[in-house]
């Protein structure tokens, strides 16, 4: 993402359900979280046939194809590309030569759209409020923001180069650096939504087009979580607002669990869809510190075991 308007920036350097229970509905969640324990979960389908879909490839039917390849596969994926199927930008980001690289650019290109759709001048007002689509049931609509504070603040709290070229991006650019809240939670939106895309088709991918799959999603992670502790320490009156805000405190709470899925489900394909960073930033994101500050904010307790997308 690259400016606070619904425009694109390419970078190539880079259901919430209870326990054994139903997901909440979809659309606009503003309440408090749950009491009893759930877990993120999605629908996906890693191995349904798509054979017949790479035949019939061509430059002409790629949307087609797009749609066709996500219902089989990761049906959040197919409504968003049928929510965005009219929007001009998609050819930027959509390789059309062969299907192997049509695969390999839905990680841009999904994680570009999403970007679109939550940034829509309808459902976000920069700074005021934002909106984020996490899977194709529910969608969190109008989540206030109350502005915030350049996340370039968080820089003092990295202590390690894990993640120094997306850090470089988002945190010591001069424009980058000085996004508040809003910045976080888009990027970290729409990392979500890159990972799974690349995730469900691997077996396709043979470049390097996906390859930061996992580190973007980790860190941006780390960014959300830093920049609650510096709100708590530096910016008392902001935490207090945010931490006021149900909303806020769900789409937190969600965006933790939610990549905690994906990075458990990717971490079979780790060798082509990240870097051995991903992992060692995932570990800072579960420091004492870091999980602390998560559950004071939410108010709920996760698991940090191998059910890592539940609360506890």
């Amino acid at each position: 993402m690259c400016l606070p308007a619904l425009a694109a920036c390419l970078i190539l350097s880079v259901g919430l359900e209870p326990a054994a229970a139903a997901a909440p509905a979809a659309t606009d969640i503003g309440r408090a979280a749950p009491a009893e324990p759930y877990c993120y979960t999605e629908t996906y389908n890693q191995t349904a046939d798509l054979s017949d879909l790479k035949a019939r490839f061509n430059s002409s039917n790629w949307m087609q194809t797009l749609q066709a390849m996500y219902k089989r596969r990761w049906p959040s994926g197919e409504k968003l590309a049928i929510a965005q199927a009219k929007d001009k930008y998609w050819d930027q980001f959509v390789e059309k030569k062969n299907f192997e690289a049509f695969a390999e650019s839905m990680m841009v290109a999904i994680h570009e759209e999403t970007h679109m759709w939550d940034l829509d001048a309808a459902r976000t007002e920069w700074d005021v409020y934002t909106s984020s689509w996490i899977n194709s049931t529910q969608q969190m609509l109008k989540v206030p923001l109350h502005g915030g504070f350049p996340r370039k603040e968080i820089l003092p709290l990295i202590k390690d180069k894990f993640s120094d070229d997306m850090d470089g991006i988002y945190l010591r650019d001069r424009q980058q650096g000085d996004y508040h809240l809003q910045g976080v939670f888009a990027e970290l939106n729409a990392g979500l939504m890159g990972l799974p895309a690349a995730s469900v088709v691997q077996e396709y991918i043979k470049g390097i087009g996906a390859s930061n799959s996992r580190d973007i999603a980790a860190t941006n992670l780390r960014y959300l979580l830093l920049y609650l502790r510096v709100a708590k320490t530096k910016h008392a009156d902001y935490w207090a607002k945010i931490k006021n805000e149900p909303k806020v405190r769900d789409l937190v709470l969600t965006q933790f669990l939610r990549t905690a899925y994906w990075l458990e489900k990717s971490a079979p394909y780790a060798g082509k869809l990240g870097s051995p960073n991903a992992d060692k930033i995932t570990a800072t994101n579960y420091a004492p510190e870091n999980i602390s500050i998560l559950e004071e904010f939410t108010g709920r307790k996760v698991r940090t075991d191998a059910q890592k997308n539940c609360t506890a």
